[in-house]
């Protein structure tokens, strides 16, 4: 059985990500919590038609976060 190969198309580059400002970081954030909230709200409707955007919006919050608080704890 071959091995699944993962798409990054959908994921920003971490690097990027840490590139920002924590101001711009803050704001992207807020946009994807935004499209998230969307996304579930079109979940409870069956009008997603794919639902692992779902999981992979919930790690790119995560993601987020985690480099925000990186850059809080450092300043």
């Amino acid at each position: 059985m071959a091995a699944k190969k993962k798409t990054d198309a959908a994921r920003p580059d971490v690097a990027a990500l840490r590139a920002m400002s924590a101001e711009e970081l803050r704001g992207k954030l807020a946009e994807q919590r935004q499209e998230m909230m969307h996304a579930r709200f079109k979940h409870a409707m069956a009008q997603l038609e794919k639902t692992s955007e779902l999981k992979v919006m919930r790690r790119q919050v995560a993601r987020m976060e985690t480099i925000l608080n990186e850059k809080e704890q450092r300043a």
